[in-house]
């Protein structure tokens, strides 16, 4: 099937063919030069119509990834972030993941064509009830906000990296750290970081991501297990509760206070 640019060409090029037109008239029709306008004139004498469809139509793009990649790209999908409307990844944050956690580098707008193909999503979107704003922590230390954020903020003078924030929920104190990746030994520094310099928080609040907090196997949920990541027991070791974000689990503040004197550091 020819475009309409295609199909606009054509229709110039009958006129030539006619003698209603010139080829230098017809390049100023077709927005070309004489010369581009000279090879398509040969093209449409040879080949007829038919000569002016682009070459690459109807042929895999020289840019496609393998078949292979793109099969273990939907099957790391189904496995890890597919799910009912509301708890599935969207393309979007489906590519952040699958290059910060996975290996696989591709663009969100390819990952969405492979997984509307595919099924595994749709622009359909849960209703949900309305809710109010999560109320802040009254003190400071009770919960502290930790995420990692990929952009070019060394713009073109630097690599790509990771700028690990952290932010006490209370009263919006904050400290960054700056990675190549958001990895265990980033995410473990930056805390090390907080804790030297305003003590242990009760609490840490965290996106799902299985560096910091991974969604218990069906074997676990039998058991009643709660899957602990390396962060995770680390933070455990130092008596820190780690919330997942969108978790219908929250650090109250009246129950987050009754062992916070007794965990005062110097400095808060």
């Amino acid at each position: 099937m020819m475009s309409g640019r295609e199909l606009g060409r054509v229709e110039v090029l009958a006129r030539v063919r006619s003698r209603a037109l010139r080829v230098v008239d017809a390049a100023g029709l077709l927005r070309v030069s004489y010369r581009q306008a000279k090879r398509l004139w040969k093209r449409y004498r040879e080949e007829g119509a038919g000569g002016l469809k682009h070459r690459s139509a109807g042929r895999r793009s020289n840019r496609a990834h393998p078949e292979g990649f793109r099969r273990k790209v939907l099957g790391q999908v189904r496995e890890k972030y597919c799910g009912p409307v509301g708890e599935r990844f969207g393309p979007t944050l489906a590519a952040e993941h699958l290059a910060a956690e996975d290996g696989f580098e591709l663009d969100a707008e390819t990952l969405r064509r492979w997984m509307l193909a595919e099924g595994l999503w749709s622009r359909e979107r849960r209703r949900r009830r309305h809710r109010r704003r999560r109320q802040r922590q009254e003190h400071f230390g009770e919960m502290v906000q930790m995420d990692g954020s990929f952009h070019r903020w060394l713009e073109e003078r630097g690599p790509k990296g990771c700028l690990l924030d952290l932010v006490d929920d209370a009263t919006k104190t904050t400290l960054a750290r700056w990675g190549e990746q958001e990895t265990i030994w980033a995410a473990a520094d930056a805390l090390r970081a907080w804790i030297e310099r305003y003590g242990v928080p009760l609490a840490l609040y965290v996106d799902w991501k299985n560096l910091y907090k991974r969604r218990a196997t069906p074997r676990e949920r039998l058991r009643g297990e709660e899957p602990l990541t390396q962060f995770g027991r680390l933070c455990a070791k130092l008596g820190i509760e780690v919330i997942a974000a969108s978790s219908s689990r929250r650090a109250g503040p009246r129950d987050a206070w009754s062992g916070f004197t007794a965990r005062i550091r110097t400095g808060w």
